[in-house]
């Protein structure tokens, strides 16, 4: 499996071949610097780290400029490790999105977007009570029952009510990439990915 790190510029759309109109997202990839290789021997695995985005001298702590001095590269705001990496690298080596071909299909990980606190109709797509006559009042966005009575006389774990909505790790499996562009560090993917614009995402292909 290969990747790269990027992040997410924002949405656009394309004409494909046959003329459609086609939504898509372009994503800043790399270029990433390789800061560390993992063996079977040292670390039981074969894997590589990739870092992207430089970070202000004075934000890194000491153990990560440390870590960052080993490949000769600065200080970088994201890491992220890929096994059994297809592309043959070595400590210090750039990433750049010329290896990712145009037509293949990509995993895009991301976080999404946070929507704090948000009642049951937004997050669980409830409909709501019901009706607004019969004397209710303020009831239409409102839960309903909970199902229990005097027995369990509580409420489950995992019942879907209210809360914390969005913020979360998304995986979007087999998008695909419609266009390349090396000399910008661009790709186009067909869809929509998790985050918003500026977020750091990660392609895996």
């Amino acid at each position: 499996m290969s990747g790269i790190l990027g992040k997410k510029i924002g949405m656009t759309s394309m004409f494909d071949t046959e003329g459609k109109n086609v939504p898509c997202t372009v994503i800043e990839a790399g270029p990433c610097v390789v800061t560390q290789v993992k063996t079977v021997e040292t670390d039981g695995y074969n894997a590589i780290q990739l870092a992207f985005s430089e970070r202000r001298e004075k934000s890194a702590t000491n153990a990560l400029k440390g870590h960052f001095s080993k490949a000769n590269t600065s200080p970088k705001r994201k890491v992220g490790e890929f096994k059994d990496f297809s592309v043959e690298v070595k400590l210090g080596d750039v990433v750049k999105c010329d290896i990712v071909s145009e037509g293949i299909f990509c995993d895009v990980i991301g976080t999404s977007k946070g929507k704090g606190f948000q009642g049951v109709v937004k997050r669980h797509g409830f409909s709501g009570v019901g009706g607004a006559t019969h004397g209710q009042h303020n009831r239409l966005r409102a839960p309903g029952s909970m199902g229990a009575s005097s027995w369990p006389s509580r409420v489950f774990k995992g019942k879907r009510l209210g809360g914390r909505m969005g913020g979360d790790r998304v995986k979007l499996q087999n998008l695909q990439v419609l266009k390349v562009m090396p000399d910008q560090n661009l790709l186009i993917i067909k869809g929509a990915v998790p985050g918003h614009n500026g977020s750091f995402v990660k392609v895996e292909f």
